[in-house]
């Protein structure tokens, strides 16, 4: 199979997830796809870094996500997206009107190989889930990743290709800053290692995390609802 037959199937797997005849998934992905209804979850996260560390460590730990994320993004668009030039589907002057698209959204540069969006967001679901090290907190981190990196399918800002190599720059990523972490963890602190129900294998109060899952589980009821009530509107 050679590198076209890719490219068409990749654009056969775009037309097969873009859009919808639903007028919810298409308030719904509109909404998800946002940074910004994501914003009282990062505060939460960040509560439970600030509660679970002293200060010191807490801004070392803030400054690797801020090192994850860029590693990531730098990877994808500093590199990725100039090396290999490939239209977004939406920007495609060749394919951009068999995409299906919400409210005209056509967000982005020019190219899309590879998804920023999927690269930042799994680099900061692999980083954290290490970091914390709780089951219920990773599956919720991969959802959060999946569901909004999904919504750029769905809107046609991406084929399928470009976020699944999107991902994988962002799980490496997040493997190597947490790598990161763990030798100045090493070489700086010293923590003592708690045995008890109430933390996580890395120290994490157990309540302060079930936090965070709450807001991101309260974020996506919001998404649902506004989704829903702005649905219809989207069109006219």
């Amino acid at each position: 199979m050679d590198i076209q037959q890719l490219i068409d199937m990749d654009k056969l797997l775009l037309l097969k997830f873009n859009g919808s005849d639903s007028l919810f998934w298409d308030g719904f992905m509109y909404i998800v796809t946002k940074t910004k209804t994501w914003i009282p979850a990062a505060i939460a996260l960040l509560y439970v870094i600030f509660k679970n560390n002293n200060l010191k460590r807490g801004i070392t730990i803030l400054c690797l996500i801020a090192l994850v994320i860029t590693l990531a993004d730098q990877i994808a668009s500093g590199l990725c997206k100039p090396l290999f030039e490939r239209f977004r589907p939406t920007k495609d002057p060749e394919f951009m009107y068999m995409v299906d698209v919400v409210n005209n959204y056509r967000a982005g540069g020019k190219y899309g190989f590879i998804s920023s969006h999927a690269a930042n967001t799994f680099a900061v679901a692999t980083f954290i889930s290490l970091l914390i090290k709780n089951n219920k907190m990773t599956i919720m981190m991969y959802l959060w990743a999946l569901i909004p990196t999904y919504s750029r399918v769905y809107l046609g800002v991406h084929y399928p290709g470009d976020i699944f190599f999107g991902m994988l720059d962002g799980i490496l990523s997040g493997i190597l800053v947490y790598f990161l972490y763990k030798f100045i963890l090493k070489k700086l602190y010293s923590r003592p290692r708690f045995i008890s129900a109430q933390y996580t294998e890395s120290g994490y109060d157990v309540k302060s995390v079930n936090i965070v899952i709450l807001v991101l589980l309260l974020t996506y009821f919001y998404a649902v609802i506004y989704g829903m009530i702005i649905s219809k509107s989207l069109y006219f």
